[in-house]
């Protein structure tokens, strides 16, 4: 669908601090797969996610006992389990916080977490947030099917006004989260939305993912086909929606004019991105504008404010409308590397044997003297 753009130059990339596999050892996708049974309903947007990460794995070049998957509770946290690496089913909504102190402690993991719309954007919410601002070594995968899935079926913090389900059984009416709004909110340094369903473009942007240096958030558009089939119809062109993902798909190309819907021979959509004289982003007729007036897409900008408008465009009631892509991908100083040069630092400051050092570590900050 996308071409993703590479990792920033000159960028400490997510991977290199680990250690490789070695010289002339080739992995496969079988190595990450464990032994267990995988169970999800037949039709599960998660099987397809799964296999893609199994594919991509291999790509890193780590040995799989440098790679950890944390992740909370729900369909979607089931997923270490099904990888032969190491992994945590861990606390409701606990994982971000819990994969912080792994990536704190041991800079030689690549560490991932796995959550769904549910465990991440209720209980789990202020976890997330404060894991995106603190800019932790962690790349997030955030399975968003709209729905409650395990616990058979309540509407969830992404669930359309209005929705129908075994817990509101006249409507929502609850403002649903758009998870790229609110990760761009918290100034996240990477943040991409991808779909379950095109495994070229959510393998490409998982190797995005992986490379950049910090916390990179990635929303993943998945399909329930118990409790809420055909969310996303209209963004795959499938069923009553056929012919619509054209108009229904915003892709996000570093570097490129933002456009969508019927393509010329030059490659530009009939519809494209503009900013208006008030400001906002605008849908427009590509024929009614000159092509300089054509919003180019800038992922590495250090401002989130036009990522954040954009983000804004996706439909919040039914899915007709949607843009897909990386909105960021921007440097900036990890929570993790800060902590370690602080102990470092201070440990180089400290000589001595062990005992002037751990007295010296009493009698540090606020101590007093009693008489």
């Amino acid at each position: 669908m996308t071409t993703i753009d590479l990792p920033l130059p000159g960028a400490r990339t997510g991977t290199e601090l680990i250690p490789a596999v070695d010289e002339g050892v080739t992995q496969t996708a079988k190595e990450f797969t464990s032994d267990q049974e995988v169970r999800w309903c037949p039709g599960c947007g998660d099987y397809a996610v799964l296999k893609a990460v199994q594919g991509f794995l291999p790509d890193l070049g780590l040995r799989r006992e440098n790679i950890v998957f944390v992740s909370g509770i729900g369909c979607s946290s089931r997923f270490p389990y099904y990888l032969d690496t190491y992994g945590m089913h861990s606390i409701h909504g606990r994982a971000p916080s819990i994969a912080t102190g792994i990536a704190t402690a041991r800079e030689d993991l690549s560490v991932w977490v796995v959550t769904g719309d549910g465990d991440a954007l209720s209980i789990g919410g202020n976890h997330l947030i404060h894991a995106l601002r603190r800019n932790v070594n962690m790349t997030i995968l955030l399975f968003n099917n709209r729905i409650y899935g395990l616990t058979k079926g309540q509407y969830s913090p992404t669930s359309e006004v209005g929705k129908v389900t075994k817990s509101t059984p006249v409507g929502s009416v609850d403002h649903p989260f758009n998870p790229v709004s609110l990760a761009l909110g918290a100034e996240a340094s990477f943040v991409a939305r991808t779909i379950d369903s095109d495994r070229k473009h959510l393998t490409a942007v998982l190797a995005a993912a992986a490379a950049h240096r910090g916390t990179s958030f990635v929303e993943i558009y998945q399909n329930c086909p118990i409790f809420n089939d055909g969310a996303f119809d209209a963004i795959k062109g499938m069923g009553d929606h056929k012919g619509e993902k054209d108009y229904a798909v915003i892709p996000l190309d570093h570097g490129q004019p933002i456009t969508f819907g019927v393509r010329d021979e030059a490659g530009l959509g009939d519809k494209a991105l503009v900013r208006s004289a008030s400001g906002h982003i605008e849908v427009v007729d590509t024929a009614d504008i000159s092509t300089d007036q054509i919003l180019v897409h800038d992922a590495h900008d250090p401002d989130p404010s036009t990522a954040f408008a954009i983000s804004r465009l996706t439909a919040a009631d039914y899915l007709n409308r949607s843009p897909i892509g990386i909105f960021r991908q921007v440097e900036r100083p990890t929570y993790d590397d800060q902590a370690r040069a602080q102990v470092s630092d201070a440990v180089a400051k400290v000589t001595g044997t062990a005992e002037d050092r751990l007295t010296a570590l009493i009698n540090a900050g606020d101590t007093w003297t009693i008489a």
